[in-house]
């Protein structure tokens, strides 16, 4: 029997027995605050290999220096009927969170997951589109399992023998705190392999682990500033007259619009697909894209990756297949290099090369009943179970690898990930339209390593259309999803007016979303995430919760419920949605001053409040000292050089630093340094600030124009 040590407890943990606990190595730290140790002998097909994630070292070494959080020698699992077996300690005072990219819960600890790619479900129970095997702690660290399997989870319900902190027993017959779910002290796993790798991130806090996890990963996605625009999915069937029209129509009313995704009906055949353009509907493909680009609009397509026998390439790539068919469509095993040049190569020279700006990959999630099954063959042979766990991961990867060459940057949609995936262009969905759930999974999606739209796409009411709106604003991709209702931002007159207001704010707030990406790149903070991870959320809990009022004090709240309706936007903005029918609603806000971000108004003070925004605003509040850089409400995203004005807004009554991100906004040129933070700074007190910008640096990027101030707070 090994004790271990988690923060300050002592608890009983792994037992290993015979030459498996002797030969397996220690753990070793690979990267600055990041241990692996190997159990048993793991697969050649992992995550990371899937991925070809490659750790930021450099960016990893600039983060505060973090401590192992088990005790050295703390041994994490075994391996037993050809399966490996985990197991990691729980205090009774933590949380867990992560396991994926979960649609209705915050708070893992006391769940049974099995972490399966698939279309999602409506239940939490691991099986949904980013099964991400990585969950983060409250106590301040990460546990990141480096395996392409379908992995059974135990968050602490299962109760062991060995236990040093086991449940009491309790007589149901005269007790009534009795339980069916007794106290549990650990998170077990089963992994259906011989071996694996595992990874432990320092904290000290949830979100330096989170970093540490990114940036292992390679980092955030940073997406090209047209990709943070407004894009607009048309109808299946549009032809290439209708995409003009509708983009002349946005211009027409003054709605900005940055890119437009067209839906199935641009191939020759969909389900299975050709990867060809319809010649009814588009007879000059690369006319029309150029057109679309002189008028500052980008194209993406939607694809599913199923090759249809009418496809211009099938007989090239059919040995290079799977056993099964996805809707009569071949899938192609994108683990060799056979079957990506051929398919690949198809994209680049049909779309990319004559101006497409990037994809939406639809449908490799999939429900068991129309994707292969486990019981499928590869001829690389890979398991179908790895292939499904990976496969969404590869068409990210693969694609996004076809503008990389051509130094363009690209941003898409997907509807399935895994751990690797944090540095590619692409931002999750799903055909599931429960509205309050979406905002739980753009929680959830800061500790999956992924992103997440809440997409708008139709509405009973105009009230539901404008809630729908406001929150898909303040996420990774401000879009509207037409593909079968052909919907239109106007589409509900009476509240038109409102929309168009909260499209231009998106454009507005560009800088802000644009830096806020920038600081994921590099730093590894996703640009949205849970209040968990807020500080003054939870690391006052512990000490506040016992003697507390709920209405008082926002931390006992925290401790005792899941916050799944609230989350942080960029560095400085907590955003409070309203949902279709509500008037009213809570606000837990962190320790501190908050304010209103319209007004500059004090809110609260690390208090809960309940609001009534009235219908037309969606309740967002700035830190005290948070800066927010606007520019002009443009039609489209600036383009390269484009010098643009910009009013930098200051809130509260606290000095404070921000740092403004800039660079070309559509290459890789920043990959070799052609990049600058401006540094902004608010010196003084209330009523007599000051602010300062730095100044450009010569060879550096500067597409900043004329600098104004509004200090929201008087």
């Amino acid at each position: 029997m090994k004790l271990i040590r988690i923060i300050p407890c002592f608890i009983l943990f792994v037992v290993l027995s015979g030459g498996a606990a002797a030969q397996q190595p220690a753990w070793e730290e690979v990267a600055p605050g990041v241990w692996k140790t190997i159990i048993g002998k793991p697969e050649a097909y992992d995550l990371i290999k899937a991925s070809g994630a490659t750790p930021d070292k450099a960016a990893l070494q600039k983060m505060s220096k973090g401590s192992f959080p088990f005790e050295k020698d703390f041994r994490a699992g075994k391996q037993t009927d050809g399966k490996t077996m985990l197991l990691f300690p729980l205090q009774k005072e933590e949380q867990l969170y992560g396991f994926g990219l979960n649609f209705q819960t915050v708070h893992q600890r006391g769940k049974i997951l099995q972490l399966h790619v698939d279309h999602y479900g409506g239940k939490d129970n691991g099986r949904t589109h980013a099964p991400t095997p990585f969950y983060v702690s409250s106590a301040g660290y990460g546990v990141f399992v480096n395996s392409a399997r379908y992995i059974n989870v135990y968050a602490g319900t299962a109760v062991r023998k060995d236990s040093k902190n086991p449940p009491v027993s309790k007589d149901r017959n005269t007790d009534k705190s009795w339980s069916s779910r007794p106290y549990s002290d650990g998170v077990e796993m089963l992994v259906p392999a011989t071996g694996v790798e595992v990874y432990v991130f320092a904290g000290p806090t949830m979100l330096d682990a989170v970093r540490r996890f990114n940036l292992f990963n390679g980092g955030g996605v940073l997406p090209p500033r047209w990709g943070l625009g407004f894009t607009q999915r048309v109808k299946s069937l549009y032809t290439a007259d209708e995409v003009e029209k509708e983009a002349e129509a946005f211009a027409e009313k003054g709605f900005p619009l940055d890119y437009i995704g067209l839906e199935p009906g641009w191939q020759s055949k969909a389900y299975p697909g050709t990867f060809t353009w319809d010649p009814r509907r588009y007879p000059n493909p690369e006319k029309f894209v150029q057109s679309m680009l002189g008028k500052g609009i980008r194209l993406n397509l939607w694809i599913n990756p199923y090759i249809s026998k009418d496809a211009s390439f099938f007989e090239a790539i059919k040995n290079y297949t799977g056993s099964h068919t996805v809707w009569t469509g071949e899938v192609p095993d994108f683990t060799m290099p056979e079957a990506r040049k051929i398919f690949f190569g198809q994209l680049q020279k049909n779309q990319v090369n004559i101006g497409v700006s990037g994809y939406k990959i639809d449908e490799v999630d999939g429900y068991d009943h129309y994707l292969w099954p486990d019981v499928a063959t590869f001829p690389s042979g890979k398991a179908a179970e790895q292939m499904r766990q990976t496969y969404g991961v590869l068409a990210q990867r693969y694609s996004a690898e076809l503008f990389k060459q051509q130094n363009r940057r690209t941003y898409g949609l997907v509807r399935a990930s895994n751990a690797g995936a944090v540095s590619f262009p692409y931002v999750l969905y799903n055909d599931y339209y429960n509205h309050e759930d979406f905002i739980t999974a753009l929680i959830n999606s800061g500790t999956a390593g992924v992103l997440w739209t809440p997409e708008v796409r139709a509405s009973k009411t105009a009230e539901e259309w404008l809630r729908r709106f406001q929150t898909v604003i303040f996420s990774p991709m401000a879009m509207i999803n037409a593909w079968s209702s052909g919907t239109k931002p106007w589409s509900y007159p009476e509240v038109a007016e409102q929309v168009r207001e909260l499209a231009l704010l998106r454009m507005q707030m560009m800088p802000y979303w644009y830096s806020a990406f920038a600081r994921y790149h590099f730093e590894g903070i996703p640009p949205f995430r849970g209040m968990a991870m807020e500080e003054g959320f939870r690391a006052e809990a512990k000490k506040e919760a016992a003697n507390s009022n709920l209405e008082e004090n926002p931390y006992a709240e925290a401790v005792s419920k899941e916050i799944k309706d609230q989350y942080m936007a960029g560095d400085c903005l907590l955003v409070a949605p309203l949902f279709a029918g509500q008037k009213t609603r809570k606000v837990v806000f962190p320790k501190g001053k908050w304010y209103d971000f319209y007004t500059g108004e004090l809110a609260g003070d690390g208090n809960v409040i309940t609001v009534e925004p009235g219908l037309n605003r969606i309740p967002v509040y700035v830190r005290d000292g948070g800066i927010i850089p606007f520019m002009p409400p443009l039609m489209h995203a600036p383009a390269a050089g484009q010098k643009i004005d910009i009013e930098i807004r200051h809130y509260g009554e606290k000095p404070a630093v921000y740092k403004l991100y800039d660079d070309d906004g559509e290459t890789f040129n920043y990959e070799k340094g052609d990049y600058i933070f401006r540094e902004i700074r608010v010196e003084g007190t209330k009523g007599s600030f000051r602010g300062s910008v730095s100044d450009a640096v010569p060879g550096k990027p500067d597409n900043i124009g004329r600098i104004t101030w509004k200090f929201m707070t008087r």
